[in-house]
């Protein structure tokens, strides 16, 4: 993408998580010039677009974030959420799931097929976007 690279996330518990990985020195968003911070948060919705055309049934919404607590390099988490999560965790943020990285969520061979749509539909949304 223009400002980073698009990847899909190591733990899939909700399927289609990706990030947006700044592909330049910045610890947060604020650390960018305004006109290169719209940029990113266009990307990052660009992204969003790709999940939510690839995350299937029960799609709720796709929720963005921008958090940096734990890795301090920018940025941004594209989570689908589901109508079929459980209601203790529909309303709140992902990181409330407690088997979220658990081994049965982790990226892997299973997950080829949806990594290969959110590949070709975003090469597809980036080249209208863009041109």
């Amino acid at each position: 993408m223009r400002t980073g690279w698009a990847v899909i996330g190591d733990t899939q518990h909700l399927p289609g998580y990706c990030l947006l990985l700044y592909a330049g020195p910045a610890d947060q968003l604020t650390d960018l010039p305004r006109a290169r911070r719209a940029e990113f948060l266009f990307d990052l919705s660009l992204l969003g677009e790709v999940v939510a055309a690839e995350a299937g049934p029960g799609l709720r919404r796709v929720n963005y974030e921008v958090l940096g607590n734990s890795w301090e390099h920018l940025h941004g988490h594209v989570h689908a959420r589901y109508h079929w999560e459980p209601d203790e965790y529909r309303g709140g943020p992902v990181w409330r799931y407690p088997d979220r990285d658990a081994p049965e969520h982790r990226l892997g061979p299973r997950h080829a097929a949806l990594q290969l749509a959110l590949s070709l539909r975003l090469a597809s949304v980036t080249a209208e976007a863009y041109s």
